[in-house]
């Protein structure tokens, strides 16, 4: 069994009988007896070995442990595969979204352009004596301000985020 077990537990961290030699400061041909169960390790080599092996000693010296089957690993690496393309296919969603939100939020900023250019800043000709007028009239000259300053780079921003997020063809 203690032969059985260290093979296993060796092949199943990925170690070579050399590699797992050379961390224990002992020859290859030592854990090969031991793994042939030509010899033991003493009390002193097990605890290492433990230790190396991540696995606890009583195990080594108890019972088998068995190998992760071929039929384990094809059901880890199909889960695997559904969980991939399960975010593959959240990504692509998102990226779509945030394409649509890109492309109306550039026809919303060009339609409120062309609004503010069809009113012709017809507000200036407006009574300014009646508070409330001149009230309406400093907020839509403040807001057209604004907008015509920053409506470029907006623009620019919105188009280069429209290409960024557009679907790549493979």
């Amino acid at each position: 069994m203690l032969n059985e077990n260290i093979k296993i537990s060796r092949k199943s961290k990925g170690l070579s009988q050399d590699e797992l030699a050379i961390k224990l400061n002992v020859v290859r041909q030592t854990v090969s007896k031991w793994e042939r169960g030509l010899s033991v390790p003493d009390s002193e080599m097990l605890i290492s070995l433990s230790e190396i092996l991540e696995i606890p000693v009583s195990t080594l010296l108890g019972e088998n442990i068995e190998e992760s089957k071929a039929n384990d690993l094809e059901v880890i690496s199909q889960k695997l595969e559904v969980i991939n393309l399960q975010l593959a296919q959240k990504k692509d969603s998102s990226r779509k979204l945030l394409h649509r939100l890109m492309i109306l939020s550039c026809i919303g900023v060009i339609l409120v352009f062309l609004v503010l250019l069809m009113i012709n800043s017809s507000y200036l000709n407006w009574d300014y004596n009646n508070p409330e007028l001149a009230v309406a009239g400093v907020l839509v000259h403040g807001f057209e301000w604004i907008f015509i300053r920053v409506f470029p780079f907006a623009l620019i921003a919105l188009i280069a985020g429209i290409i960024i997020t557009r679907k790549k063809s493979l």
